[in-house]
């Protein structure tokens, strides 16, 4: 199996270490490429703002420091510019013009973001008590409805389009430990998981198996699990959702072996984009 990562973060958002340093630590990995994916703006014309999203005004500045580096990579790395883009029902999703116009190599779509019946769309995935606090506040402490909240936002993401790999597909889960909220082997919550997995297979849209629960100590499992993976075979490409150096490759042994046991032979390798389509390759496992 050939090492790469499209889904890394820099300084540039919320991680910690340069453009150039996750070139240097990717080649000496002995990496075949590195695609960069900063947690896009979030837009000033949605009115939200957040500690970790790339601030709009930077957005050339990435776009020009990553294009130098495959400039200065060339021969002996390949390097892809892409963005991680947020659906936020209602407000934004990686189909809008500000996007698509970039001229990217790729795009992730991501849920991060639930909208309440009332009130700010926030975060699924941050600080734990923060969690607690908006789903007590913004959907009366029902966390089966962020759930469903989170799973319409997932597929309404697909339906849309405008990206060409999936995001950590079951993130919901991260915050959910000892079925805090939603029963994880429940009826409701299997059943739209099964669904996306469906949905999503039938899009043909690339699923990213994502390590950086592991490789962060965030979350003991893969996402999206392998109940997501095992439902049907979906076209999938390993990322480590890397927001160190050290972290490039982390856990790629366990999603590989994740998917073998769910029958799969190969994954996807990117290659580029060619007359405004994604190029992949396939890859043995």
């Amino acid at each position: 199996m050939r090492y790469s990562c499209l889904h890394t973060h820099t300084t540039f958002c919320d991680g910690s270490d340069a453009v150039e340093t996750i070139c240097r630590e990717a080649y000496r990995k002995g990496f075949v490429s590195i695609g960069f994916s900063s947690h896009g703006p979030l837009f000033r014309r949605t009115g939200l703002r957040s500690d970790w999203n790339m601030p709009e005004d930077r957005l050339g500045e990435y776009i020009q420091e990553v294009s130098s580096a495959r400039r200065r990579w060339e021969g002996k790395l390949q390097v892809f510019l892409g963005l991680e883009a947020d659906y936020i029902s209602g407000l934004m999703g990686p189909g809008d013009p500000e996007i698509q116009s970039l001229g990217l190599d790729y795009i992730i779509g991501s849920v991060h973001y639930v909208t309440p019946p009332q009130g700010e769309p926030f975060a699924v995935d941050g600080p734990a008590e923060e969690f607690e606090q908006d789903v007590r506040e913004k959907f009366n402490g029902d966390g089966e409805a962020v759930m469903e909240a989170y799973w319409d936002a997932v597929e309404n993401m697909i339906h849309a389009g405008g990206f060409d790999i999936l995001g950590h597909a079951d993130l919901i889960k991260k915050n959910n430990s000892g079925d805090r909220w939603f029963k994880l082997q429940g009826e409701r919550y299997q059943e739209r998981l099964t669904r996306t997995a469906m949905l999503a297979a039938e899009s043909g849209v690339v699923v990213e198996v994502n390590t950086g629960g592991l490789a962060r100590g965030r979350y003991p499992e893969l996402y999206p699990s392998p109940a997501f993976l095992g439902f049907r075979k979906l076209p999938v490409t390993i990322n480590a959702d890397a927001h160190k150096a050290e972290q490039l490759g982390g856990y790629y042994d366990t999603a590989r072996e994740a998917l073998l046991a769910a029958g799969y032979t190969n994954a996807l390798l990117f290659e580029g984009r060619r007359d405004g389509q994604p190029l992949w390759s396939e890859d043995p496992l």
